[in-house]
């Protein structure tokens, strides 16, 4: 499923309603959502006995009778972070266990670390998520990889729905002050990498630490598929973000958190209009894969069904976005590209790339990334103008697209023994 995936910008349908019908788009959605939940309650139940009743368990009638109910149970989006899975990886020769663990948890995200059992002592990475509509556990594969070599944290992002209001606001510049807050966490001699959308922010965080001289600055900075300069090679997502005014933006798709839930009254912008939209983009894809779903269903082979499921179980998993980050950012990542033009300012102090000098920096892309195209994260090397050569790499991967950058057999194999050689050797 990797490869085209537009899993980390902000894709905004193409139409949508007024302001007046805006502000009851939760309301709407979760009505809709309320009465569909019955149908899939009374599937789920009839799945433990369709098997064997009334069409007979091995009956080619009952293996699609099951299959219809298992797509009727799975007809839901959720807004819980799923588990992120990872038990175990292997280090050297063994096989050593992984627990997560909670570092420092703040209102709108968590610093999670997966700790490894082992007295090695190994370079400690922040991985930087996406705040985009999905949770974190998007880049499980990303950890697993990064956990062969490294000590690996990364942000795990509340869903802004569960914020109470009490905790305040939650924009662009609070975005790079947990990346400086987590970091300072971690502690010294640190290594950051950054997926897609907090690219910027990663950059900017950087940028404040080394102009401040701070201890927590990372050795290292590794950007990846993100949108540093979005005026380069505008891809459709570029387009769609300046395609409307701020004021479309607000009054069409910003709305009111029920009151059922902990961020009741809340402004944001809803997950699933989000995943509406990366739908909207490709939907032909989306029906093929269920179609191909239903089939293997039918035919009993799970093992192809499993790979399908899982990834949708992923897919449909999405969380709510504050007003204020997500307008902030279509307006200054997107439509002025503040860090590419210098205009990017962190509480109102300007942000200078040029102030970073020790830190080395790897930008990484890929040939055929339909979301952030070639040029868009290589920008970065002309704005850290003060960083010697050597400090500077690129690393064009021309066979993946936007989630094979980070994903995958290409990752794994073609782009992670680039960062990995990156961090050691600032070690």
């Amino acid at each position: 499923m990797a490869g085209h995936i537009p899993l980390a910008f902000f894709a905004p349908p193409h139409r949508c309603g007024s302001a007046g019908v805006s502000a009851m788009l939760y309301q709407a959605y979760q009505f809709q959502d309320d009465l569909i939940a019955p149908l899939r309650d009374l599937a789920r139940r009839l799945q433990i006995f369709s098997a064997t009743a009334l069409w007979g368990s091995g009956s080619e009638m009952g293996r699609h009778f099951a299959a219809a109910l298992e797509m009727i149970s799975r007809f839901e989006i959720t807004h819980q972070r799923p588990d992120f899975a990872i038990t175990s990886v292997m280090i050297g020769n063994r096989v050593a266990p992984v627990t997560v663990e909670t570092v420092l948890d703040l209102p709108f995200g968590t610093l999670l670390r997966f700790a490894t059992d082992t007295d090695a002592k190994r370079p400690r990475v922040l991985v930087v998520a996406p705040l985009s509509g999905h949770f974190a556990t998007l880049l499980r594969g990303t950890v697993q990889t990064l956990l062969r070599d490294h000590d690996v944290y990364i942000t795990d992002w509340a869903n802004a729905r569960d914020v109470p209001l009490s905790a305040g606001r939650f924009g662009m510049d609070d975005y790079v002050d947990y990346i400086m807050h987590f970091l300072e966490e971690i502690g010294p001699g640190a290594h950051i990498l950054a997926v897609c959308q907090p690219c910027v922010q990663a950059l900017a965080a950087v940028a404040v630490m080394s102009e401040e001289r701070h201890p927590a600055t990372p050795r290292t900075m590794t950007l990846m598929a993100g949108p540093i300069d979005p005026r380069e090679s505008p891809t459709k997502v570029n387009e769609l973000a300046v395609s409307k005014s701020l004021a479309w933006f607000e009054n069409s798709l910003i709305t009111g958190v029920p009151w059922r839930y902990r961020g009741a009254g809340r402004r944001v912008y809803p997950g699933f209009l989000q995943l509406v939209a990366f739908m909207s983009m490709n939907m032909q894809r989306h029906q093929d894969a269920h179609r191909k779903l239903y089939d293997h269903l039918a035919k009993g082979e799970t093992a192809e069904a499993g790979k399908i499921k899982k990834f949708y179980d992923e897919y449909f998993a999405v969380l709510d976005l504050t007003e204020e980050f997500y307008i902030e950012t279509i307006e200054r990542v997107f439509q002025k590209a503040e860090l590419a033009t210098g205009d990017l300012t962190h509480h109102g102090r300007k942000v200078d790339p040029g102030q970073i000098r020790n830190t080395a920096l790897l930008t990484v892309e890929g040939g055929r990334d339909d979301i952030c195209a070639l040029g868009q994260t290589s920008a970065a090397h002309d704005l850290c103008r003060a960083l010697r050569p050597h400090l500077k790499r690129h690393h064009l991967q021309a066979n993946v697209g936007h989630y094979g950058v980070f994903s995958g057999r290409r990752w794994e194999g073609e782009i992670y023994p680039v960062v990995r050689n990156m961090i050691l050797a600032m070690e």
